[in-house]
């Protein structure tokens, strides 16, 4: 699956398994990179990429049309990697919290995606709407890793519960 990247006003052909991945059968494996903090989530850098290129090519351009929704589209897609990252910082503390941020992530996906759409019709040719057509699918792509994500940290939480409660039942 190929997809469009936006980079520095060019558009540029990458694949869909990511920078640095390929899908070649026999191509030599590398494990991924561990997770140390919640900047080492791929979710956190497409979603705060994401956020950048609204603030640096779609919000000027609503700002020279008066666009009442400037202020929202921004606030709206900074929130998604913040949200994720309040969420990785309390999966341990506050599991049900954490899941509840992740939540959040998904629906400000969903949410940016629909002011993008309605910008995009709009606006039309005042704006680029071959980038906000690119950030629609960059956000759409990046709310399934996010649930995956969400039910990774599930599973993996499910998987230490019952690790925790052999170990108490082998304690007595």
């Amino acid at each position: 699956m190929i997809y469009q990247k936006y980079i520095t006003g060019k558009w540029d052909k990458g694949s869909a398994a990511g920078v640095g991945q390929n899908r070649h059968w026999g191509a030599k494996f590398t494990p991924k990179k561990p997770i140390r903090s919640f900047r080492d989530l791929e979710v956190y850098q497409k979603t705060l990429e994401c956020s950048v290129l609204i603030d640096k090519d779609i919000v000027p351009a609503l700002e020279k049309v008066k666009d009442s929704r400037v202020e929202e589209l921004s606030k709206n897609a900074m929130a998604i990697p913040l949200y994720i990252s309040e969420g990785h910082s309390l999966r341990f503390a506050d599991f049900g919290l954490a899941l509840g941020y992740i939540e959040k992530a998904l629906s400000g996906c969903n949410r940016v995606s629909v002011y993008l759409d309605h910008i995009k019709g709009t606006y039309g040719d005042k704006v680029k709407a071959d980038l906000i057509e690119d950030l629609i699918n960059r956000y759409t792509l990046v709310r399934g890793k996010i649930f995956r994500l969400e039910q990774s940290w599930k599973k993996f939480m499910k998987t230490d519960l019952e690790m925790g409660q052999n170990t108490i039942q082998k304690k007595r």
